[in-house]
């Protein structure tokens, strides 16, 4: 696979004239954009126990009955507090339906709708949490899987692929990774900034502030609440919750050793890294060139579509055209 940018969806994608500039089409998408064109794909879910006795839930789109196996799996790891429900998810659940293919979404540890058991969550650079899903997920699949990871699940899945090198391909025909924060420095002062704070990063502590202190009142000690109260940027809640809690230091420790910008040349499977270059908090200067990337690593950067946005005419448009673009990429790559 060639590492210089190739025609296809970057060249051909354009968002609705009614769309300008990155974050409408972030918003637009998420909120207003159609994620399916009929009744949305069902989904059941699964339980799965955690090699530290937690839980973790994986939904999977429900297969007619009687229908073929599946020749190709599909799986798709959410963005920071995503879930199956994510307008990106549903949208990918309906192009794996439309294929006939198996499609599946692991939940990180609470994302799933129920606080998980041990005091742990996810992270940008999870990647052996990656790895225990995906082994389990192969077992049933007929062959290696296709594999998507959305923002924040785009870096830990490039991580375990980074990691896991030439025997990622047992696993693994193909990765993408979808406006993924491959450089979380970049990123994380990005989103803690103007605009970006005041609509992105609280939204993101809204819900992530809640989630911490529901482990608290579990495990009492965990952290200090008032900072965690009083945190007012991701980079503060990071530096009280998530770095500790996983390991690292402190946020530019977690932020360093969890980027996957470092690491990309020893990716050895075909891997797709999709960015629109006007996204709103995954800044263009901060992502690889072609020199920083080996021969497998394909980069895609379309001019517009904010972030997992690309909204597609016509009114009131819709997200189907990106997840359309992705499949046949990991289709065809491996």
């Amino acid at each position: 696979m060639s590492a210089v940018p190739l025609p296809g969806f970057e060249a051909r994608y354009a968002a609705p004239r009614w769309l300008p500039g990155g974050n409408l089409q972030t918003i637009w998408a998420a909120t207003r954009s159609r994620h399916h064109l009929g009744t949305p794909p069902p989904l059941v879910r699964e339980r799965w126990t955690t090699p530290d006795g937690d839980f973790i839930d994986v939904d999977h789109l429900q297969r007619p009955a009687g229908a073929a196996p599946a020749g190709q799996h599909l799986v798709l790891f959410h963005g920071l507090e995503g879930s199956s429900a994510s307008q990106y998810a549903q949208a990918f659940a309906v192009v794996a339906q439309a294929r006939g293919w198996a499609y599946s979404v692991p939940h990180f540890r609470g994302c799933s709708g129920e606080i998980n058991l041990a005091p742990r969550a996810y992270h940008s650079g999870d990647f052996e949490e990656i790895g225990w899903i995906l082994q389990r997920l192969r077992v049933r699949s007929a062959a290696p899987l296709r594999v998507v990871g959305v923002s924040l699940g785009g870096n830990a899945l490039l991580r375990w692929a980074e990691e896991m090198g030439a025997s990622a391909a047992a696993t693994a025909a193909a990765v993408a990774a979808v406006c993924s924060p491959v450089d979380l420095a970049a990123a994380g002062h990005a989103i803690d900034r103007g605009f970006n704070w005041l609509v992105y990063s609280r939204m993101f502590l809204a819900t992530m502030k809640p989630r911490a202190l529901a482990r608290l009142e579990r495990h009492p000690g965990l952290f200090d609440r008032a900072r965690l109260v009083a945190a007012r940027t991701l980079f503060e809640f990071d530096n009280v919750f998530t770095a500790p809690l996983h390991g690292f230091r402190d946020t530019p420790d977690y932020w360093a050793r969890a980027s996957a910008l470092p690491h990309l040349a020893q990716i050895r499977i075909p891997a797709l890294l999709l960015h629109a270059r006007n996204d709103p908090f995954v800044p263009a200067a901060s992502l690889p060139g072609a020199a920083q990337v080996g021969r497998h690593v394909t980069l895609w950067r379309p001019a517009q579509g904010g972030h997992v946005g690309f909204p597609h005419p016509p009114w009131p448009s819709h997200t189907l055209a990106m997840p359309t673009a992705v499949a046949d990429w990991l289709q065809d790559a491996a």
